[in-house]
């Protein structure tokens, strides 16, 4: 490894080792990015539904055609910017982090014009007009969501702090949903049901805090790693296709995240209905959001003593296993209050933060194989390819989540669902996510391979290939 004018360089990587050392201050830049991308993903994830249904009165099963169509464009848009990203040279602030400032602007605008509800419009004018809206939204939440998400892996190389920065990740995102689940529905929500007013006035309050958040991240954060091979992107095309099909922890990565995002995006839009209609209390998803928040805290200085001695892999699925079996049995006990419910439910919240803190430090794992198989350090295209397959889980549960409401009779012209409905939509929010979690269970202990050992000598076998 040679060093020259304060760099390291080690096989087409330059690390400034005049920069800082890795500290607190990259964790709370990149707790910042999540933390203003989650005021509008969770507000859309978790009120965007009801909104169009309640208040332009776009039926349930229109909303989830929008939510599919949406969502795949939005893969497209992801992998896309991603490969355009990784075709850029890096400036002085970086290759990532000036994607993050130059686009938060509009990102921020294009959520507020999401929640704008002009009266006595044709029911055609709003369908089209949440159409325009919301896919305009998610292809630029992608030109902001890809840089942010590629940037961990070259904040630092160590495994140890990629775990950390994954772990404020997830903080950065609870804390957005502890305001948007706790403070959203006091606000937005008028005797039980969804005000449009209420709904703009959160929306603008959010997209503040959003770029002011975003702002942040730009500041605090810094890239120590960057490529010297981006010549080379253009011409390797084939072989970054290679390397993905031998990558087999990014293929079940990628299945594991489809799944996980179909499941906890479906979760998130019908409990708003089973709160609001199967509980009678909209308002009772504050006390719901502030306990899950509180499970993460819970659960942030436990992750690093356990992935150190355990591993990811290992950690992550024995929290999922636990959220399984809790969905299973809040199935079979339909007659809980809905405190009791809720109790019950942070238990299955403890089991899935687990999986939700590491889930990002499995994505530099994935970015380190693939770099391990092809010699090429792509991290703008592999996180994208992660990303595609988020955003494919999002429209399936975009999809599944209109249709289903809509299946189960929901009728938001009613004033009382009827009590097949009701079950209907308890069965959603208990079943479904059991059956699925497991799933993912058994994908991360049978087919996902960076176990704990396999994954501290890929780090080794790196070092010595850059070396080489």
């Amino acid at each position: 490894m040679n060093q020259q004018a304060g760099l390291e360089t080690s096989k087409g990587l330059v690390t400034n080792v005049n920069n800082r050392r890795f500290g607190l201050r990259d964790k709370m830049g990149y707790l910042f990015g999540d933390f203003g991308n989650d005021f509008f993903f969770i507000l859309a994830s978790s009120f965007l539904m009801v909104f169009y249904t309640d208040v332009y009165g776009i039926s349930a099963a229109a909303v989830g055609g929008l939510f599919l169509i949406a969502r795949l464009w939005d893969a497209v848009a992801d992998v896309t910017w991603g490969r355009f990203i990784d075709t850029r040279k890096a400036g002085p602030k970086g290759k990532f982090k000036p994607w993050i400032f130059r686009m938060s602007f509009p990102l921020v605008v294009t959520g507020v014009l999401m929640f704008v509800h002009i009266p006595g419009m044709s029911d055609g004018f709003y369908l089209a007009y949440a159409f325009v809206t919301y896919i305009l939204w998610g292809t630029l939440y992608s030109t902001v969501n890809i840089p942010y998400g590629s940037m961990a892996s070259v904040i630092t190389s160590d495994p140890v702090e990629r775990t950390s920065l994954s772990t404020f990740r997830s903080l950065g995102a609870s804390l957005a949903g502890l305001i948007i689940n706790v403070v959203g529905p006091l606000i937005i929500f008028v005797d039980n049901k969804a005000d449009a007013n209420r709904f703009f006035l959160t929306a603008v309050i959010f997209a503040i805090l959003s770029l002011s958040c975003y702002m942040a991240c730009y500041s605090l954060s810094t890239e120590r790693i960057t490529s010297s091979n981006n010549s080379k992107v253009k011409t390797n095309f084939r072989a970054t296709l290679k390397g993905f099909k031998k990558n087999k922890p990014l293929i079940w990565i990628l299945i594991a995240s489809l799944a996980i995002m179909t499941c906890f995006m479906l979760t998130g839009a019908v409990n708003v209905y089973l709160f609001k209609d199967y509980f009678g209390s909209a308002k009772a998803l504050s006390m719901m959001g502030l306990i899950q928040t509180a499970t993460i805290f819970i659960t942030m200085p436990l992750i690093k003593p356990l992935v150190a001695r355990f591993g990811k892999k290992e950690t992550a699925s024995a929290g999922l296993l636990l959220a399984a079996i809790v969905y299973a049995l809040l199935y079979f006990m339909p007659n809980l209050s809905v405190n009791q419910f809720i109790g019950v439910m942070t238990v299955a919240s403890f089991g899935t933060a687990f999986f939700n803190m590491t889930i990002w430090a499995f994505v530099t794992d994935v970015i380190d194989y693939h770099e391990y198989l092809t010699g090429l350090r792509e991290d703008g295209t592999v996180y994208s390819v992660y990303s595609f397959a988020r955003k494919v889980g999002q429209a399936i549960a975009g999809g599944l989540g209109g249709f289903a409401i809509s299946a189960v009779g929901y009728n938001a012209q009613l004033k009382a669902q009827s009590q097949d409905t009701l079950q209907g939509v308890h069965t959603l929010a208990t079943l479904l996510p059991a059956v699925m979690v497991f799933i993912v269970f058994l994908i991360l202990v049978f087919l996902y391979p960076l176990n704990k050992k396999r994954t501290l000598q890929l780090a080794t076998d790196l070092t010595e290939n850059r070396s080489l």
